[in-house]
């Protein structure tokens, strides 16, 4: 019988708890998906805690991977037996089969099998929007990235680094270093072991940073802002040690005209050909070896809570893939 993870109130990982699932038939424009692969990410576990709110009690999960399994009416750009990946939707990801609006699925190629994808396609279509759209990055820019080596820090190092970028790197631990050169980084900082923003100037010759994702929040804000060069792009991608305090706006003047934005997924891939489009440049990246789909734990589905805490204390290594 189908089975999902759901919780009923905000708090630790153990709020999470398998539940039995009814198969239900698909209406109009919806399929029945058997989902193989389900992706986390660090957003699964601010929605958990209460610090994203979600709608209570319900399921959690932003992406998967599985194949259509029974369509309803209308629905013409899938059949049953197509292998498929979705982001964002409905919640309710972490489940081994699912109701899933038939347009929001795009086919995996061929060569991408369902663990690839779940991996890499929620960061995957991030790092694509930030990248190319939140900031152009490319030959002569300074990246700074925090937590590169995370599944959403692999993916933005590679990247950049592909795209002809200077990437500079903070890892929590001296044990990461070598993990975020592997990635891309060409130089790593330790948060806490030196001063960022000195740190950044000596590197780059005085110039600093063209632009900064910093998904650390408070503990990292103010650091930031002084990474960057005079009207460089301060990113701000998540909040995993609080939400920063608010900025004077004179701030932004003060420290040289900087730009602040906080940009999410949802508004980036809303538009069904915007979504498909920003798709198949992941697909590309990853059949092109651009970035890699670097699995640190592959967990049964049931161990949903393992997974988030894992994250919570950063020894998930990496990407975690959820097997139903």
């Amino acid at each position: 019988m189908p089975y999902a993870m759901r919780l009923d109130q905000a708090g630790d990982p153990a709020v999470l708890h398998r539940v039995e699932v009814a198969r239900l038939a698909p209406g109009p424009g919806e399929v029945w998906l058997e989902q193989e692969a389900v992706g986390v990410n660090y957003l699964d576990v601010m929605q958990r805690r209460g610090a994203a709110p979600i709608p209570l009690p319900g399921g959690l999960g932003l992406e998967a991977a599985g194949r259509v399994a029974e369509i309803g009416a209308g629905v013409d750009n899938v059949a049953v037996g197509d292998r498929v990946v979705y982001a964002l939707g409905p919640l309710g990801a972490y489940a081994s089969g699912r109701i899933y609006p038939a347009e929001r699925l795009v086919k995996l190629p061929s060569a991408i099998d369902a663990e690839a994808a779940a991996a890499v396609f929620f960061k995957g279509l991030t790092a694509q929007y930030l990248l190319r759209s939140t900031y152009p990055v490319g030959p002569g820019k300074v990246v700074l990235i925090y937590g590169a080596v995370g599944g959403l820090g692999q993916i933005l190092a590679r990247w950049s680094h592909h795209l002809g970028a200077t990437v500079i790197g903070v890892v929590s631990k001296p044990q990461s270093i070598a993990r975020a050169e592997a990635a891309g980084c060409q130089h790593v900082l330790v948060w806490g072991a030196v001063d960022l923003a000195a740190e950044v100037a000596r590197l780059t010759g005085g110039a600093r940073a063209d632009v900064v994702y910093d998904g650390i929040g408070r503990d990292t804000f103010a650091a930031s802002l002084d990474c960057l060069r005079p009207r460089g792009m301060m990113v701000s991608i998540g909040a995993s040690s609080g939400a920063p305090d608010p900025v004077p706006v004179g701030t932004l003047n003060a420290k040289g005209s900087l730009f602040l934005t906080r940009p999410g997924l949802a508004h980036h891939i809303t538009d069904l050909g915007e979504y498909h489009a920003r798709a198949q440049e992941v697909f590309a990246a990853l059949s092109a070896g651009v970035i890699r789909t670097e699995i640190a734990q592959r967990l049964p589905l049931g161990q949903a809570a393992q997974a988030h805490q894992g994250l919570e204390e950063g020894r998930a290594g990496g990407t975690i893939v959820l097997i139903p």
